[in-house]
């Protein structure tokens, strides 16, 4: 590290944002001595609860999540907020237009607001967004909301980096078929039917309680035969309903919720449902889970980064490559036999053991 690295480590932990800012600077670019800096932070990390938002573009997210850091700050609870918006494909460049949106509380020093471009990752979030969220954690945020692109019904990285993630829809996100796909849908602890206001908001809450009481086996399979379906008791509908609040430590159904954001309805409600998962994660042993698979899956991006950097910007390896390419077309070797030899070969180069 250079050498005003402990200085940085002194500012960091005496609580100055201008530390903070640079930290987060290093460890998004990877710098040099990124690791280091995370390696003397990682004690200070697993105090903040991490609260994820996604849903499409134009469903409110932004809207909500500034709602939400202006409740938490009223409960004198510090926020740092990860937003993160597409980069151009042309340009690389990103309209970070999430912080303009949440102006309202950008000024506020209980609040730090960290805007981050997607660089090409598909996922909904940066490659290096869990690793800012370490960052905010180590300083000291009582809370961490991150913010994913509007994504689609793939793009599921915020599953593995928030321990509540909640899917915020709109009525336009869809007819009731979009509530059955896998996906986004599936990755929901809570949902959100924000712009409650229009046409088809109550049909689309309606169509998603339906799907989880379905999925929690509110079905007429053990129905006996001749006796007709009671409907007192088969309803999924209010099934999921009564389930969503259930404070039963062993399970969780998700709730489903509307909200009028712009005019700041139902954000209490959804700050209660949130509280109400965390806390049923701590008693169910499930937050200890997602923590430690997050720790998990950090190493698997740390390791597969590294090798592909020692593999591909060794010269020796390009040039054998290279080498293999008439091999191929002429039909004698294949992708998968050059593939397993040349990890054969480079047994050394990744493990950097000399040999």
């Amino acid at each position: 590290m250079p050498q005003s690295f402990d200085a940085l480590i002194a500012d960091f932990e005496a609580g100055k944002t201008a530390a903070l800012a640079r930290a987060i600077s290093i460890v998004e670019n990877h710098r040099t001595g990124y690791d280091e800096l995370m390696t003397r932070l990682h004690p200070r990390i697993g105090r903040a609860q991490r609260l994820g938002m996604t849903g499409p573009p134009g469903a409110g997210k932004s809207t909500i999540t500034n709602l939400i850091v202006q409740s938490l700050r009223r409960d004198n609870l510090r926020v740092g907020v990860v937003a993160v918006d597409p980069s151009s494909p042309f340009t690389g460049g990103a309209l970070l237009g999430d912080r303009v949106r949440m102006e309202a509380v950008a000024l506020d020093r209980g609040v730090y607001i960290r805007s981050m471009a997607t660089r090409g990752s598909l996922g909904g979030l940066s490659a290096r967004t869990a690793e800012v969220a370490d960052v905010l954690d180590a300083f000291g945020f009582d809370r961490i909301i991150i913010e994913t692109v509007g994504v689609g019904q793939t793009e599921l990285d915020i599953a593995r980096t928030a321990d509540t993630t909640v899917v915020v829809l709109v009525p336009e996100s869809g007819d009731s078929i979009q509530t059955l796909k896998a996906g986004v849908m599936e990755i929901a602890d809570i949902f959100v039917v924000n712009k409650g206001d229009r046409p088809g908001a109550d049909r689309l809450r309606n169509d998603i309680e339906l799907m989880l009481g379905l999925r929690r086996g509110a079905t007429s399979a053990n129905i006996p035969a001749h006796h007709g379906i009671p409907l007192k008791t088969f309803n999924p509908i209010r099934i999921a309903r009564d389930a969503a609040r259930s404070e039963n430590p062993e399970e969780w159904l998700p709730a489903v919720l509307g909200t009028i954001a712009s005019k700041g309805e139902g954000i209490d409600l959804l700050l209660a449902a949130v509280d109400r998962h965390f806390r049923y994660l701590q008693t169910s042993g499930g937050l200890k889970g997602r923590r430690r698979n997050r720790l998990k899956n950090q190493v698997t991006e740390v390791v597969a980064e590294r090798l592909r950097a020692r593999l591909w910007e060794d010269p020796d390896t390009i040039t054998w490559l290279d080498t293999q390419l008439d091999l191929m077309e002429a039909g004698t070797a294949t992708p998968f036999s050059v593939a397993d030899e040349l990890l054969s070969r480079s047994g050394p180069l990744l493990t950097g053991v000399k040999p």
